[in-house]
């Protein structure tokens, strides 16, 4: 068997961007040399973030639709080197030259199902076009993913879309991206408590993410209204106005702490006695790891990945979609054996871990090689 040191990664998404993908290529950027040897990234350049030893910006332009996101050149830096491997983590411009660069020398080539393209589709389009639109991103992908040798996802739910709904004819394993656990643990939540007048009579539950319509947020907010439990929510999005407009007219104490500072988040998580996490479109849902890293149990929607990502009565509970009944029944069952799920949660806090996943990755690439 030969063994992979230097593996190239190919990214639409990068930094300064923040989102689920950027997060993890950029740990497993810093990690992967703690296993073997490099792992230099190919990314779109954006203001914003200047460029360290193994990163290779190439020249963008403008999304379309998503003006906030940049699609790269097809090009390929001249100092990449030689890598053993190429591993691509989308199916966009950037996706396509690494496929181009792995086939021109020879190399074995991964790619990682991070987003279902599909699921984003009604976020642009309805009516009439939305199917035909669904079937062409299924089209899309298919075509992408079938150019290359292994395909990972990060749970079953995205492996078998790309199997059973996206029809794709490619070997897949489960993969999770994994979290960086060294930071993602318990710790003394009083200073955030403090900072953010949270109280410490009554259970708080939260939530933190992008603020869109696509989350579901607006359960989370029906499910405290008439209770004294206490709702936080982190981050920031389009929907944010409509959610504040909609948890004004609720009966209950909900707080709206805009965007959170990474340092803050293990500190976020502590302080809550419950994640809630109605989002019906994740591939894995980071933040539920987080949580769980954290010590704190999750209720989540029993749909898309989070089917995978919160074990049944062991990480937390969850419910159905649509439901208010069933979610607010979720909190208080988790409420109820809270120190439990939290003991839960600490123990599986390895299995976690972005070290557990390169291993992982690591036998996999090797197989390949």
């Amino acid at each position: 068997m030969t063994r992979v040191d230097t593996v190239a990664a190919f990214t639409d998404l990068y930094l300064p961007t923040v989102n689920g993908v950027t997060y993890t290529v950029q740990l497993w950027r810093e990690r992967w040399p703690r296993f073997r040897g490099a792992m230099p990234v190919v990314y779109p350049e954006m203001d914003g973030h200047e460029p360290r030893d193994g990163e290779y910006p190439i020249p963008s332009v403008r999304a379309p639709l998503y003006p906030q996101y940049r699609l790269g050149l097809p090009t390929i830096p001249e100092d990449i080197g030689s890598p053993d491997l190429v591993h691509v983590h989308t199916p966009f411009t950037i996706g396509f030259a690494g496929i181009r660069f792995a086939r021109k020398h020879d190399l074995p080539v991964v790619a990682s199902y991070h987003t279902l393209l599909d699921d984003r589709a009604d976020q642009h389009v309805s009516g009439n076009v939305l199917d035909g639109v669904k079937r062409t991103c299924r089209l899309y992908e298919r075509s992408f993913f079938e150019r290359v040798d292994h395909v990972t996802a990060p749970t079953a739910f995205a492996r078998d879309h790309l199997l059973e709904e996206v029809d794709a004819d490619v070997e897949v394993t489960v993969v999770s991206n994994g979290i960086d656990t060294d930071f993602f643990r318990p710790v003394d939540p009083t200073s955030f408590r403090e900072r953010y007048d949270l109280p410490d009579d009554r259970p708080i539950l939260g939530y933190t993410g992008r603020h869109g319509e696509e989350k579901n947020i607006g359960e989370a907010i029906e499910a405290v209204d008439g209770t004294d439990l206490v709702l936080v929510v982190g981050g920031d999005g389009p929907a944010r106005e409509d959610l504040e407009a909609k948890a004004a007219e609720a009966d209950a104490e909900i707080r709206f702490l805009g965007f959170l500072d990474r340092e803050e988040l293990p500190a976020f998580y502590s302080a809550l006695d419950v994640f809630v996490f109605p989002s019906p479109v994740e591939t894995q849902g980071l933040v539920a790891l987080e949580a769980t890293a954290c010590g704190t149990p999750v209720v989540a929607v029993d749909e898309g990945a989070l089917t995978d990502s919160v074990i049944q009565g062991e990480t937390g509970y969850r419910y159905r979609r649509g439901s208010i009944g069933d979610l607010q029944w979720a909190v208080a069952r988790t409420l109820d054996e809270h120190d439990r799920l939290s003991d839960l949660c600490r123990r599986r806090r390895a299995m976690l871990s972005v070290e557990h996943s390169l291993e992982q990755l690591s036998r996999i690439y090797d197989d390949l090689a």
